[in-house]
C-alpha cells in the first residue's frame, strides 16, 4: 500500500516540528522542552498523557474503537553533546548540543503517526506512544523499563526505528535475531612509580606498560575470540604524565568493548582484568582494572520481525525490505524493552540519491532526512492497523 493521504498531508506539519527540535535539541535527562512539546501535542489530539517517566519520559495512551491487544511503539528524544558544523535556518541553537543521531526525526514521525491514529481510531485495542529520554549512553529505556513501564503500560509487543544513512531512501532493513551489540566500558589505572625521563631504571613506566596492555587487549578478537561470535574491543583513552622530562606514576586507558552474545561478553570482561592485571604486575606494577556494562544486545524476536517487514513491504514494495542486513556493532537501549518484550528494532533508510542524509549519524554535518518523515509515521500507524484490527 502507498502512504495513507492523510499521513502525505501531515509531512510538512512533521518537517517543522522536527526542525523545531533539531534547533532545540536537549541533552539525555534534560529534555524539558521537548518533553512537553510532546505531551502537550498528544493531549491536544485527545491522547491520554502521562509525564515524568524516567524523569523525561512521555507516555501517549491511546484507545482504538473496541476491545483488543496492546502495542507499544516507541521514539527516542534526546541530543549529543557535540557542535553541529551544518549551515541550516534549523541548526541548533545551542552551543554543545545536537541532534546528529536523528531523534528528531524520530520524535516528530511517531508525533505524525499519533495524530492520524487519534483522528482515524481505525483500530480495536491500545496503543501505547512511548517517548524516551536519555538514549545516547545514559539508559534512558533502562530507566522507563526499571519504573514499571509495561506493568502500568502493558504492552503485547513494542516497536521502534532507527533512521540508517548507509542505506538508500526508500529501504529498509528488517533482521531477526542480534541487530545492534551489547556495549560495554572500561577503565584501566596503571600504577607504578614516577621518575626522571632521563633515569628510566630508578622508575617503573606505567606509559610503557600501558602500551603494552593497548597491544594485548589486542589479541583478544583477533586470537581468543570465535570469528563466528563477533567483538570489538577498543583502546580509546590513553592519559598519562603532564610534563617531557617526567615519567608520571599513573597511566589512564579507556575505552568500549562491543558483543553480540553473552559468553562472549562473559569471556571479554574477564579477559580485559587478566591481561591489564597480569601485565602489569610482570613489570611491577598495579593494574585497576573497571569494567561498565552497558546496553545489552538489541535482539529482534522472529515473529514480530517478520510482522513488521510484512508492513514495510507494504509501503515500500516487497524488494525494498532487506532480511538478510548485517547486523552492527553500534548499541542501543531500546534492548531493554526487547528483553522485557517481543518486537522488533527496524532499519529506515534515508540516502537520497543527491545525497542528502548521506552523512554518518553521530557526525557534525549529518542531518536527518525530511523525506523519511511520512515513510516513519506509515509504518507505525499502519503496525497498529494490521496489528489491533478493528472489529
Amino acid at each position: 500500500m502507498p502512504i495513507p493521504n492523510r499521513i502525505a498531508a501531515l509531512s510538512e506539519e512533521m518537517q517543522a516540528w522536527r526542525h523545531d527540535l533539531h534547533a532545540h535539541p536537549e541533552l539525555g535527562f534534560q529534555e524539558r522542552r521537548t518533553s512537553e512539546l510532546v505531551a502537550e501535542r498528544l493531549s491536544s489530539w485527545g491522547i491520554e498523557v502521562h509525564r515524568g517517566i524516567a524523569g523525561t519520559g512521555v507516555v501517549g495512551v491511546l484507545r482504538g474503537q473496541g476491545e483488543g491487544p496492546s502495542i507499544g511503539l516507541r521514539a527516542d528524544m534526546d541530543a549529543l553533546p557535540m557542535q553541529e558544523a551544518n549551515d541550516l535556518p534549523h541548526r541548533s541553537r545551542h552551543p554543545g548540543a545536537m541532534h546528529a543521531c536523528g531523534h528528531d526525526g524520530h520524535t516528530a514521525m511517531l508525533l505524525g503517526a499519533a495524530k492520524y491514529l487519534a483522528e482515524t481510531r481505525n483500530f480495536s485495542g491500545t496503543v501505547i506512544f512511548i517517548f524516551q529520554p536519555a538514549e545516547e549512553g545514559l539508559g534512558g529505556g533502562r530507566e522507563m523499563v526499571k519504573e514499571g513501564l509495561f506493568q502500568r503500560f502493558p504492552c503485547d509487543s513494542v516497536y521502534a526505528v532507527h533512521n540508517d544513512p548507509t542505506i538508500p531512501l526508500g529501504e529498509a532493513a528488517a533482521i531477526t535475531g542480534p541487530v545492534l551489540a551489547a556495549s560495554d566500558r572500561f577503565q584501566i589505572k596503571v600504577r607504578a612509580k614516577g621518575g626522571h625521563a632521563a633515569l628510566p631504571h630508578l622508575a617503573v613506566d606505567p606509559v610503557l606498560i600501558g602500551a603494552h596492555i593497548v597491544t594485548g587487549l589486542q589479541s583478544i578478537v583477533s586470537r581468543r575470540v570465535d570469528p563466528i561470535g563477533s567483538a570489538v574491543v577498543s583502546v580509546t583513552m590513553f592519559h598519562a604524565g603532564s610534563a617531557m622530562n617526567v615519567i608520571p606514576d599513573e597511566a589512564e586507558l579507556k575505552g568500549t568493548a562491543r558483543t553480540m552474545r553473552a559468553e562472549v561478553q562473559d569471556f571479554v570482561e574477564a579477559a580485559i582484568a587478566r591481561i591489564a592485571t597480569q601485565t602489569a604486575e610482570a613489570h611491577d606494577a598495579v593494574a585497576e582494572v573497571t569494567y561498565t556494562r552497558g546496553y545489552p544486545p538489541t535482539v529482534n524476536h522472529a515473529e514480530q520481525t517478520e510482522r513488521a517487514a510484512a508492513v514495510l513491504a507494504e509501503i515500500l514494495g516487497e524488494k525494498c525490505v532487506r532480511r538478510d542486513h548485517p547486523p552492527s556493532m553500534g548499541g542501543e537501549d531500546f534492548s531493554f524493552m526487547l528483553n522485557e518484550r517481543p518486537g522488533a528494532f527496524l532499519l529506515l533508510g534515508q540516502r537520497a540519491p543527491d545525497g542528502r542524509g548521506g552523512v554518518p549519524v553521530h557526525h557534525p554535518r549529518y542531518d536527518f532526512n525530511d523525506s523519511l518523515l511520512p515513510i516513519g509515521a506509515a509504518f507505525f500507524a499502519r503496525m497498529v492497523e494490521r496489528e489491533l484490527p478493528r472489529r
